[in-house]
This record gives C-alpha cells, structure tokens and sequence, in this order.
C-alpha cells in the first residue's frame, strides 16, 4: 500500500510517499481503508524526533494519528463493527498517512452522520484531547471560567465549542484578524496575543487549556483562582505520563523531574498543574459524534490536500498560520 513514511528523525523534506506493508488483521483489531487523515502540530514533532528520548520509533515509520475511512475486514473477535462502515478514530496500531490502518476496536467509533470524511478525519485527535481535558479530567461544569490559549488553532476550535456546551464562560487567545470568526466558534472574551497580555486582563479562572507551553504556561498560573488547574499537551510531562507510557523504572524516575518546576510554581499558588496525554478512545469518540450530529460541535477545515501533496500541506501546518485543521484526501 502507499503511504507517507520516514526513515529517520529530520526534517519534513524527509517524509517520503513509497510502498508500505499492508497491516494484517488481529483478533481484536479492525482493517480500516482510508479515505482521509489530518494533520496536527504533533507530526512535524514526531519527524523532528522530539520524543525519541522517550518514545523512540521503529523504523520505516508511518505518520498520521487521525483517519475517518470504511471498514474492509475484522478480527474474529470484533463485534462493534462490520464490513463497510464508515468510521474514524485516532490511530493507535498504525500510521493513518496511508491507505490502510489497523485499529483496536475500543478506538474506533462510527463517523458523524452529517459529515464528510475529510471533515470526519479533522476531529479525533482534537476533540478527544478536548474531550479528556475539559470533561474527564477538569469535569467543567456550568458557571465556571475557562482559558483556551490558541482558539483559532485545531485543539482550541473544538475546545471552544466544547466548553460552551458545557456551560463555561470561554475566555481565549488569539490573534486581532480572528476575533469574530473565535466568537462565532462560542468564545465570551478574545484577548489579541499580539497586543495584549492575558494575565493582565483576566483572573479568578477555574482552568487554563495551554497548547503553548514556555512563559505562556508560566503565565497562565497568574490567572487562576486557587484551587484552579492547568492542563497542558505542550508543556513538560509529568508522572502520570511516565505511567500512560509503561515507562522503564529510570524514565519514572526522571520524566516527573521535567515538570517539577512548573509543578512547585503551581503548587505555591495554591493550583495544580498537569500534563495531558491524550489516548484514542473510541466511546468518548461516539459521544463527540452525538454532539456533532446535533450541531453543537462544528469542524473547523482550513484546507484540503491530495494525498502526493503531503509534503506541501506539512509545511503549511507548519507556518502555525492554519486555522482549525488541514485535511488530506487519500482515496
């Protein structure tokens, strides 16, 4: 099968489109042709090897964590699903940059009715980490006041949304031109990243969602209320990560210690902080689609690729200009 691979950490001219295998079926495992795959920010940082201290990668490797296609075979013990649905999921056994995925069950969800599959394919990665910051971890409830940093990017499209639906005031980030489109998406306040800093103009948060990490997780502690929390995918890991990943006893030992500043700066000001690893999950997934389907969430699709323009739309996710996601067409 096709599909867009590297051979080595390096740089987005090193992401090749060539002849794969084709993933065989397991027992608990679907085989899912695909017709689309989006790219997030975490593809360029997988080919530039930013994890491979951690989570070193076998290679040929191929790229890809979000897909919406058609099953084309099961495994014997699969039950959920059939030959010829039309699915999507974040990937968890194989890259989604090709033709083919191999996909546990328990990740996998049916696609949104009203959607296409390249509008299918811009969700999973995006609104399950939304899903597990904001509802399994943080628990928003109605009333209370949440920070979205980068509100016109992929993550913070869906987060919006999300946390208007669960009844939040949404403050977020974001750049002058943006500031109707963000309010549209649900946003109550907009503060312009480029003109404004955001610490002085909120306070008295419940949760700041960072997708920035640096001095912008710094800052975002100033605008808690005590007992608030951060929840970051940008910032340092800390020791439930090093647990999510099986992580060997000297990666325990050391993986916390990367967070341990910004934990103690946390825990001086009476918050918390913590780093999300987002895991596919193919229930939280089939609760996103209801809310999709009844139009409460709505994707956000910047552009669309074909598939021998890989490379072109990595480069352009990689300007950090996009607003919500870009999708590219394999079938």
């Amino acid at each position: 099968m096709k599909a867009a691979y590297i051979s080595r950490y390096g740089t987005i001219n090193d992401v090749q489109i060539g002849e794969q295998p084709k993933p065989s079926i397991k027992e608990n495992t679907v085989l899912v042709k695909i017709h689309a795959t989006s790219i997030n920010p975490l593809d360029l940082r997988v080919v530039e090897g930013e994890f491979k201290a951690i989570l070193p990668l076998k290679f040929p490797f191929i790229l890809g964590n979000d897909f919406a296609g058609t099953v084309v075979q099961i495994g014997e013990n699969v039950t959920s699903f059939k030959v010829g649905d039309e699915v999507y999921a974040r990937t968890d056994l194989s890259g989604a940059f090709a033709e083919y995925t191999l996909v546990e069950e328990s990740s996998l969800s049916l696609k949104p009715k009203n959607l296409s599959m390249g509008s299918s394919a811009s969700l999973p990665l995006v609104s399950l980490t939304a899903w597990q910051a904001l509802v399994e971890i943080a628990k928003i409830q109605p009333g209370q006041k949440v920070l979205i940093h980068a509100g016109s990017g992929g993550v913070g499209t869906i987060a919006i949304q999300l946390a208007k639906h669960l009844g939040a005031t949404v403050a977020t980030t974001t750049s002058g031109k943006n500031f109707r489109w963000v309010r549209e998406l649900g946003a109550d306040i907009v503060i312009d990243y480029k003109t404004t800093d955001f610490e002085n103009e909120i306070k008295n948060f419940d949760l700041v969602l960072d997708t920035q990490g640096g001095k912008i997780l710094e800052k975002s502690l100033n605008v808690l209320k005590r007992g608030g929390r951060v929840i970051s995918i940008s910032g340092p890991p800390d020791h439930a990560f090093a647990e999510a990943i099986n992580a060997n006893w000297f990666l325990k030992f050391i993986i916390p210690l990367l967070s341990w500043s910004i934990r103690n700066k946390a825990k001086k000001r009476g918050v918390t902080y913590s780093f999300l690893f987002m895991k596919p999950n193919g229930h939280q997934l089939s609760q996103i689609s209801e809310l999709v389907e009844a139009g409460k969430i709505k994707p956000v699709v910047d552009t669309e690729y074909a598939f021998s323009q890989i490379n072109e739309a990595l480069q352009y996710v990689n300007t950090g200009r996009t607003k919500g996601k870009v999708v590219v067409n394999i079938a």
